[in-house]
C-alpha cells in the first residue's frame, strides 16, 4: 500500500511538511488539501527531559514504550511521584493509546481502572467512578473541558500526550470536590528536536482516518519551538442509518522570551457532523414489562437526524522561573462551544403483540456556550525547621455563558415500533417557533494553597485548603437558575515509607459541588455535598518503571442528581444521598523488558439512607487490563490483548418493571509489526468474541453495544 519515505536530516519544518502532504497525496490516494483535515499518532513518550519544567505542561522529547508513569501533578498542582500522592492515580500513556487505537476519550475511559463509560445515546456519553458521576475535567491541571459534565458527540484524543485519572475528591484544583475522580488531558507540546508521523487506518464500518503530526524548532537556535496536529475520520456504523464524521486540528507554539520565561500559546478545533444518531435510545420493555430483544444495528433515529457540533479550545501560558526553584504560571483558557441540531426523541411503552404505544417528539436544539478560565499559580521548595518542604498556591476565576433554543414540531405522533426502527419518521418542518429557551451566566472564585511537608525522610503530610465561591443567574428551560453558595475545602493526606519502594498512605476531604440539573417542578438541584476517606499502599519498583496500589475508600455523598424521567422535551432529575464503600488494585509500568502492563480490578457497594442498594445502574466490580509483549523470536513484532469485564447491572423502571444487563467481558487483541525504523503496521480486534450487551442503564432506553470490528494503521514516524 505504501512505499518507503525518509525525510533527511537536513530539511526544514515546512519543507517537510510539504513532503509529508505530497507524499500522502500519492501513497494514499488523497488530494493535499483533504491532508489538511487529518491527525497524527506519533511515538511519542510520557517523560522526558523537556525545556518547560512545568509536569502539567511538559511535554516529552525522547520515545518511550512505557505503559503508565511515575509522576503526577493532578492532586494538588505539585510535582508527586505516584508514590508519594495519596489518592489513587491511574494514567494512560501515549504508548497505550497508539497500541490499541484509543483514538477518542470513551474508548478510552473505559479502559480505566474504576471508571464507567455510560453511553446514554450515539453522541451523548456520562462517566463515573467510585459510584458517582464523574463531573471534573481538565486540560493540563486546569480547565473544564466537558461542560456540564457530559461529553457531547466524540472527543478525539490526538492532541493529547497522556490521560490522568485521579480517582477521589479533588477540590484542590478543580474548585469543587467530587468523590468519583478528576479527568486531567495533557496536551502535546512542541519539542526541541524535529519529530513527525503520519498515520492511515482502515477498518470496519467503511473507517478511514488519516493522522499527521509535526513538531519541533522553527528558528535556527531553538528559542522558538512549534507544534500541528491534524486528523480527519470517516465512517459508518454497525448502528442503522448511522453515519460520522470529524476534523480535529490543533497548533502550539512555544517561544523563550528569555533564560527564565516561556510563552506558550495554542488552539485546538474540532467539528463533529454525525447523521442518523439517536437522541435518547430504544424503550427497553414492552408494555407487559417483557424485555424487548433488539438486533443489534437497531436504531431509533431516522436519517436527517443530525447533531452538528464546532468545539474550539484556546490557550495562552506564561510560566517564569523566578530563581531558587520557585516558578510562577499564569494561564488563560476559552472554549467556544457550537451545536446545532435536528433529532427525534421517541417515548412510550411499546405493545409486544401489535408495536403500538410509542409516540414522537422531534426538535431542533441550537446551544452556544463560552467557558473562559484564568489561573495564577505560584510553587517551589522552602526551609522549615531543618528540612526542605513544596508548597503550591493560587487563585482562579471562571465564567461559562450559556445560550439555547428549541423548536418543536409534529409533537405526539402515535407510532409503532416497526415504524420507529425502520427511520420512516419524515422531517418536520420545524415550523412552531421558540417553545424552549435558556441563558445562564455560571461563575466561579478560587483561591487554594497547598503543600508537602517532609516531617522525616520516611514521612511526608499532603495537605491543603481551597476557597470557591460559586454562583449562577439565569433561565434554564424558561424557569429561573439561580444560585450562591461558597465553601470552604480542606484536604489532607498522610504518607509513610513503610520500604524504599513501598508506601502506606490515608487522605481526607470534603465534597462540594453545584449543580445544573432541574428536579420535577423545574427548581434547581441543591449543591451536592459530603466527605470521602482513603487508605492505602503503594509500591514503585527500584528502577521507577512499575507502580502498584491498593486502595481502601468510604465516600457519603449527599443530594447525588439521579436520572428521574422526561417530561414536556426535558430530562429532569431527583436528589439521592448514598454511601460508597469499596477497594482498589492496580498495577501499571513495565514489567520485564519488553511486556507492558496495566491492569486494574475495583469493586464497590452503594447504599442509601435505608440501607438499600442504589444506583444499581453502576457495576459493582469491574476489570480492566491492558498488556503487549515483545516476541523475541520475531524482531519487531508485538502482540497484545485487553480485556474490559463488569459485574451484572440493572435498573428499576417502576411497575414491579426491572430492565437487567448480566456481567460480560469484552476482550480485544492486537499486533504490532515494525519492518523498518520509521514504518509499522498494527492490526486492531475489537469484541473479538462478539459479545452482545447493553451499553448502559443510567437512563431507562439504551442500545446495544458495537460487535466484533476490526482496524489496521500504516504508520510512519520521523
Amino acid at each position: 500500500m505504501n512505499t518507503h519515505l525518509s525525510a533527511p536530516a537536513a530539511l526544514s519544518p515546512l519543507a517537510l511538511a510539504s513532503r509529508i502532504a505530497f507524499a500522502s497525496s500519492v501513497l494514499f490516494g488523497l488530494a493535499p488539501s483533504a491532508l489538511a483535515q487529518t491527525a497524527p499518532a506519533a511515538p511519542e513518550p510520557t517523560l522526558g527531559t523537556v525545556v518547560v519544567r512545568d509536569s502539567a505542561s511538559a511535554a516529552p522529547t525522547e520515545q518511550s514504550p512505557a505503559f503508565g508513569a511515575s509522576v503526577s501533578s493532578s492532586a494538588t498542582g505539585l510535582d508527586l511521584r505516584l508514590r508519594e500522592t495519596p489518592q489513587s492515580v491511574s494514567v494512560t500513556s501515549q504508548a497505550q493509546m497508539q497500541a490499541f487505537g484509543l483514538n477518542e476519550v470513551r474508548t478510552l475511559l473505559s479502559g480505566v481502572t474504576g471508571v464507567q463509560v455510560e453511553k446514554v445515546e450515539t453522541d451523548r456519553t456520562y462517566f463515573s467512578a467510585r459510584g458517582f458521576d464523574i463531573t471534573n475535567f481538565q486540560e493540563d491541571g486546569i480547565g473544564l473541558p466537558f461542560a456540564s459534565g457530559l461529553l457531547n458527540g466524540d472527543m478525539d484524543t490526538a492532541i493529547y500526550d497522556r490521560v490522568e485519572v485521579l480517582r477521589g475528591a479533588n477540590g484542590l484544583l478543580s474548585s469543587t470536590g467530587n468523590p468519583s475522580a478528576t479527568v486531567n488531558f495533557v496536551r502535546k507540546r512542541p519539542t526541541a528536536k524535529l519529530q513527525a508521523s503520519a498515520g492511515l487506518t482502515l477498518g470496519s464500518w467503511n473507517l478511514r482516518r488519516v493522522d499527521a503530526d509535526l513538531a519541533g524548532p522553527l528558528n535556527a537556535s531553538g528559542s522558538l519551538r512549534g507544534r500541528l496536529i491534524v486528523a480527519d475520520e470517516d465512517k459508518d456504523s454497525y448502528l442503522d442509518r448511522y453515519h460520522a464524521r470529524k476534523q480535529v486540528a490543533s497548533g502550539v507554539i512555544e517561544a523563550d522570551l528569555g533564560p527564565s520565561t516561556v510563552l506558550t500559546l495554542g488552539h485546538a478545533q474540532q467539528n463533529n457532523r454525525p447523521q442518523g444518531l439517536m437522541w435518547g435510545a430504544l424503550p427497553l420493555y414492552y408494555s407487559d414489562g417483557s424485555a424487548i430483544d433488539y438486533d443489534r444495528s437497531a436504531s431509533s433515529a431516522p436519517a436527517w437526524a443530525r447533531w452538528d457540533t464546532d468545539d474550539g479550545r484556546s490557550f495562552a501560558e506564561l510560566l517564569h522561573d523566578l530563581g531558587s526553584g520557585w516558578s510562577a504560571k499564569a494561564t488563560f483558557n476559552q472554549r467556544r462551544i457550537r451545536s446545532d441540531t435536528a433529532m427525534l426523541y421517541i417515548y412510550g411503552t411499546p405493545d409486544r403483540a401489535t408495536g403500538a404505544g410509542l409516540f414522537s417528539w422531534p426538535s431542533t436544539y441550537d446551544h452556544q456556550e463560552r467557558q473562559t478560565l484564568a489561573d495564577l499559580q505560584f510553587k517551589g521548595p522552602f526551609q522549615l525547621a531543618g528540612r526542605q518542604h513544596e508548597a503550591v498556591f493560587g487563585a482562579s476565576a471562571g465564567r461559562n455563558k450559556v445560550d439555547m433554543a428549541s423548536s418543536y414540531d409534529d409533537l405526539g405522533q402515535a407510532l409503532t415500533l416497526q415504524q420507529v426502527l425502520d427511520g420512516s419518521f419524515a422531517m418536520p418542518d420545524f415550523d412552531q417557533g421558540v417553545s424552549a429557551f435558556g441563558h445562564r451566566i455560571d461563575k466561579r472564585r478560587t483561591v487554594y494553597s497547598a503543600g508537602k511537608f517532609n516531617f522525616s525522610d520516611s514521612l511526608k503530610l499532603i495537605a491543603g485548603l481551597n476557597l470557591t465561591r460559586a454562583s449562577s443567574a439565569g433561565v434554564q428551560y424558561g424557569v429561573d437558575h439561580n444560585y450562591r453558595a461558597s465553601k470552604t475545602q480542606p484536604f489532607a493526606g498522610l504518607v509513610y515509607d513503610v520500604h524504599p519502594n513501598v508506601s502506606v498512605y490515608g487522605s481526607a476531604a470534603s465534597i462540594f459541588n453545584p449543580q445544573i440539573e432541574l428536579d420535577a417542578s423545574g427548581a434547581v438541584l441543591d449543591p451536592v455535598e459530603g466527605r470521602t476517606g482513603e487508605l492505602g499502599l503503594k509500591f514503585e519498583s527500584s528502577d521507577k518503571r512499575l507502580n502498584a496500589s491498593l486502595a481502601v475508600f468510604r465516600t457519603q455523598q449527599d443530594n447525588t442528581a439521579e436520572y428521574a424521567g422526561f417530561a414536556n422535551g426535558i430530562s429532569y432529575y431527583r436528589g439521592v444521598d448514598a454511601t460508597a464503600r469499596g477497594f482498589e488494585a492496580e498495577i501499571a509500568g513495565t514489567v520485564a523488558p519488553g511486556w507492558q502492563l496495566s491492569a486494574g480490578y475495583a469493586q464497590n457497594r452503594i447504599k442509601g439512607e435505608d440501607g438499600q442498594n442504589v444506583r444499581t445502574f453502576v457495576p459493582r466490580q469491574t476489570l480492566r487490563l491492558s498488556t503487549t509483549v515483545a516476541i523475541d523470536a520475531v524482531p519487531g513484532l508485538e502482540l497484545g490483548a485487553s480485556l474490559k469485564w463488569q459485574s451484572a447491572i440493572s435498573r428499576d423502571q417502576g411497575g414491579g418493571i426491572t430492565s437487567a444487563q448480566d456481567a460480560y467481558a469484552l476482550l480485544d487483541l492486537m499486533a504490532r509489526y515494525r519492518f523498518s525504523k520509521h514504518w509499522s503496521l498494527t492490526a486492531n480486534l475489537r469484541n473479538t468474541t462478539d459479545e452482545k450487551y447493553l451499553n448502559s442503564l443510567l437512563w431507562d432506553q439504551n442500545y446495544y453495544g458495537e460487535p466484533r470490528s476490526a482496524s489496521v494503521t500504516l504508520n510512519w514516524a520521523y
